[in-house]
């Protein structure tokens, strides 16, 4: 139909000037992505890729990328001043209690409100919080793994590595080449 163009069975798109074909409708939000990012480049593409359920480049055995909002709290709620103090001091090494302090209450309470306006504990909204700058550093840096590491406050490489995989389902390294 077109003896122009030579297909190539084995790719889920192919993008070579102005032609552009998918090989099924999955493929076809690939080619999307593919279009974004040659159009507006790989920030907007990777958010496109977020706000679709899928990753910019697909590999297997991943997490779903899906967009979250890591601190899930209205405004005007008791923690929010708390809440952005945490987001401001992620590389500090925050413990339970070390929160409870700041927030001036017992860590009973803290757990009890947290769970209540936000539906995770202290530390589990910590974690995501962290894991949420790494990828955004991930997207929009070149720092080092081990710097980013240190920045969120995992501590060491081996851990952020080992944390990142097991809440994302990549590696760092992978989730970088995804989405940059």
């Amino acid at each position: 139909m077109y003896p122009a163009l030579d297909v190539d069975p084995d790719v889920l798109y192919v993008g070579n000037g102005r032609f552009l074909t998918s090989a099924v409708a999955a493929a076809g939000l690939d080619l999307c992505l593919h279009m974004i990012r040659r159009d507006h480049g790989s920030a907007v593409a990777a958010h496109a890729a977020r706000l679709s359920v899928m990753p910019l480049e697909r590999e297997g055995g991943q997490a779903q990328f899906i967009v979250h909002d890591h601190a899930p709290t209205p405004q005007g709620s008791e923690l929010e001043e708390l809440l952005t103090w945490l987001q401001e001091n992620l590389a500090r090494d925050l413990t339970l209690a070390h929160i409870a302090a700041r927030a001036g209450t017992s860590t009973r309470t803290l757990i009890r409100r947290f769970r209540d306006q936000t539906g995770s504990t202290p530390l589990q909204w910590l974690h995501r919080a962290r894991i949420h700058q790494a990828q955004h550093l991930l997207e929009t840096t070149e720092h080092s793994v081990e710097r980013i590491g240190d920045q969120v406050g995992f501590g060491s490489a081996t851990t952020f590595r080992d944390r990142f995989k097991r809440t994302t389902g990549v590696t760092p390294q992978t989730y970088r080449r995804t989405f940059t």
